[in-house]
Formats: C-alpha cells, sequence, structure tokens
C-alpha cells in the first residue's frame, strides 16, 4: 500500500459484522449499521508535545480495535473503502 497517515492518524477498514441475530434471523442491508470495529491498517509516526518530543502511538498494523459511530473520515485507497481518523477517536484494541 502506497498510504501512509501523517502524526497521530491511523487508517482502518471496517470488519463487516454478522447478516444474521443471534435467534437466526436475516438483517438486510438496509438496517444494518455500519460497524464499529475495524483492523488497523496503517499508522503515523504519532503526535508531537509543544516541546517537539514524539509520542508513540499506542496502536500498530494489524490491531483490531473499537472506535466511535461517527469516528473518522472515509477514504478510498486503491480502490478499497477505508477510514482515517486520529488515534484519540479509537476507544479499545481488542484482544
Amino acid at each position: 500500500m502506497a498510504f501512509k497517515p501523517l502524526h497521530d492518524r491511523v487508517l482502518v477498514r471496517r470488519v463487516e459484522s454478522d447478516e444474521k441475530t443471534k435467534g437466526g434471523l436475516i438483517i438486510p442491508d438496509s438496517a444494518k449499521e455500519k460497524p464499529a470495529e475495524g483492523e488497523i491498517i496503517a499508522v503515523g509516526e504519532g503526535a508531537r508535545k509543544d516541546s517537539g518530543e514524539l509520542i508513540a502511538p499506542g496502536v500498530k498494523a494489524g490491531d483490531r480495535v473499537l472506535f466511535g459511530k461517527w469516528s473518522g473520515t472515509e477514504v478510498t485507497v486503491d480502490g478499497e473503502d477505508l477510514l482515517i481518523m486520529k488515534e484519540s477517536d479509537i476507544l479499545g484494541i481488542i484482544a
């Protein structure tokens, strides 16, 4: 991939949710919400303090994360729909 986020931004691929409920009902595309779970594809070098010192990011490529429902900006990279967001928009890493 030829895209590298700047500063404290990350590039995320959404992870698609199941098309069935636990009870076995099939959810149509029109009723699905966009998933708030994704996989980190690329990470910037990190934010900088006022002193210029670099703050290393807390996530790395390959991490599965949860993020806010309205987080990020949708972008298309190499024909794939991805999200770019600040690291602070990430709620947590899924272990």
